[in-house]
């Protein structure tokens, strides 16, 4: 039978994002571990708790429609969740690891913002004014963890170029030392 109702889609959207946080709650705590910098685990960690609440308000918002949240798989979320994985088993160490990991969890945040952006302007379309305050709220907190992570990327990507290019040439220093100057 062919959906055709904004309702129906509504609810689509719901149960993917629903799918989409409980993969999530699996994954944080492995990027928390493999982060080295401790403002980013802590980050990790706090937007676990955060995941968590994601999924208490989707819950929420599906007893009121008197549906159940399960039954989608989030295609997507998948995709990001297994490429962030191997992200972590690559050889990168310190700084350039925590700067790849933070690259694919804002691929995470990002995603996760324009499902939630999508859904909120369905349920102010459909009169779900409750919904629609939750899942805004859901927003914010997305909004607010990539910022969180576009401020450490600063840091950390800065420091991880200063460990790279320390260690891709050798320094003008040494150069005018004559260290590296072939005798002729």
């Amino acid at each position: 039978m062919p959906k055709d109702s904004l309702r129906e889609l509504y609810i689509d959207e719901l149960k993917d994002l629903y799918n989409a946080e409980t993969q999530l709650v699996k994954a944080l705590p492995k990027m928390a571990k493999a982060a080295s910098n401790d403002q980013l685990r802590q980050a990790f960690e706090e937007h676990l708790r955060q995941t968590s609440e994601h999924v208490s308000r989707l819950e929420q918002i599906f007893e009121t429609l008197e549906e159940k949240p399960s039954g989608k798989k989030c295609l997507g979320m998948e995709g990001l969740v297994k490429e962030g994985s191997e992200t972590m088993k690559e050889n990168y160490t310190g700084d350039v690891k925590d700067a790849a990991i933070i690259g694919a969890a804002q691929r995470v945040e990002h995603y996760e913002m324009a499902g939630y952006g999508s859904v909120r302007a369905f349920a102010e379309l459909l009169g779900e004014t409750e919904h629609v305050s939750l899942l805004q709220e859901t927003l914010n907190e997305e909004k607010q963890a990539d910022e969180k992570l576009t401020q450490l990327a600063e840091e950390i990507n800065a420091s991880a170029e200063q460990a790279g290019s320390s260690m891709a040439e050798p320094s003008r220093e040494t150069f005018a030392k004559g260290k590296t100057k072939r005798a002729a």
